[in-house]
């Protein structure tokens, strides 16, 4: 069982253009290294990395690493940290032997076993940061004590209320959604222009680990299934006709070929028996976890009587980022960088780093 991270980012950050550019962006513009880690593998090879403290980022549904990468960027501009990003099971470049096993318990065992393959029995001091069904998975790690070494977690934009309120109505936004794209660029262009990610740096670099090549090219739209149906007049042209039908047959066969048809990486519609299981009891768990906790949110409508409560009798610190859409890291990755470097200075996890003007 395989699981991929894309670890240890470097602060480089690109100015965007004049223009509206929906090429994709490389991910090496944002990490240093995109390594395998292969877990529950005896004979596997550890991978060791040295770090004094670590930024560990989980990714929501139907995402991947890559989401992270501008953010990345930002906050290695803020604070002395490491960052370890993930793909996690079934999403990104990851291979598993149950792909289809969505369940949280196995999730946030995964990110445990991760970690023991990087870092073997001693890891650094870990912030663990998850946005959406990754702020859930990170709830869960943090409760099941799959990482012994937790210093801090952030939860960015899930609450259990909202998140249960919305599963009714998740079908609906999934069916919504182009099935395929003629490009990887169109997918950056619809992804922008939907308002699924705000930020066209981030979508050019993010879209890349949502949506993948089809395996089976199918015809697209104005290309007919079956050419040259019409009826035939004249019997003595009919073999003409019939030989000139397959020669556009072949031609537009080959066409269709050399065009590169992208669907979604991962179908989250088939993820539905385990959506329950991500959020139900999260506001208890988030408040039981004994670490300093930060709750970022794209709007004040999402906390519920729970997060309420325990938010007046300070268990954790909440900060509102508004004008953000759903992807609250991607497009305000500033924004959120300033917000988690601050609560991380402010419990002495870190230093902003010299130079940097707060």
């Amino acid at each position: 069982q395989d699981e991929t991270s894309k670890p240890i980012a470097k602060s480089k950050t690109l100015m965007p253009g004049r223009k509206r550019d929906f090429t994709p962006l490389p991910w090496s513009q944002y990490f240093e290294t995109m390594e395998d880690v292969e877990v529950e593998n005896e004979n596997g090879k550890d991978i060791s990395l040295i770090s004094s403290f670590l930024l560990l980022l989980l990714h929501g549904g139907g995402h991947s690493a890559l989401s992270w990468a501008v953010f990345t960027a930002v906050i290695c501009s803020r604070i002395n940290c490491r960052v370890v990003a993930m793909d996690l099971r079934a999403h990104g470049d990851t291979k598993v032997k149950n792909p289809e096993d969505l369940s949280a318990d196995t999730m946030a065992k995964d990110i445990g076993k991760v970690v023991e393959s990087l870092y073997g029995e001693n890891p650094p001091p870990i912030v663990i940061i998850g946005h959406s069904m990754g702020g859930a998975i990170a709830v869960h790690t943090a409760t099941a004590n799959h990482i012994p070494s937790l210093l801090g977690l952030c939860v960015i934009d899930v609450v259990e209320g909202t998140a249960m309120d919305a599963l009714n109505s998740m079908q609906n936004f999934l069916r919504s959604r182009p099935k395929t794209f003629k490009s990887l660029e169109n997918a950056i262009e619809w992804s922008v222009k939907s308002g699924q990610i705000r930020n066209i740096e981030s979508a050019r670099v993010s879209m890349g680990g949502q949506v993948k090549k089809c395996e089976e090219t199918t015809s697209g739209p104005g290309v007919s299934n079956s050419i040259g149906e019409g009826i035939i007049e004249e019997e003595e042209d009919e073999e003409a006709e019939e030989e000139s039908n397959k020669k556009r047959m072949k031609e537009d066969d080959q066409e269709m070929k050399k065009e590169s048809i992208f669907t979604w990486r991962v179908e989250l519609s088939k993820t539905e028996k385990y959506w329950e299981g991500w959020f139900r009891g999260l506001s208890a768990l988030f408040l039981t976890c004994p670490v300093p906790k930060l709750l970022l949110l794209a709007g004040v409508d999402r906390l519920d009587k729970d997060l309420t409560i325990g938010q007046m009798q300070g268990k954790f610190q909440m900060q509102v980022l508004p004008q953000c859409g759903h992807a609250v890291h991607e497009d305000a990755p500033e924004k959120v960088a300033d917000a988690l470097a601050t609560f991380m200075v402010r419990h002495k996890f870190t230093e902003f780093k010299d130079g940097y003007l707060w």
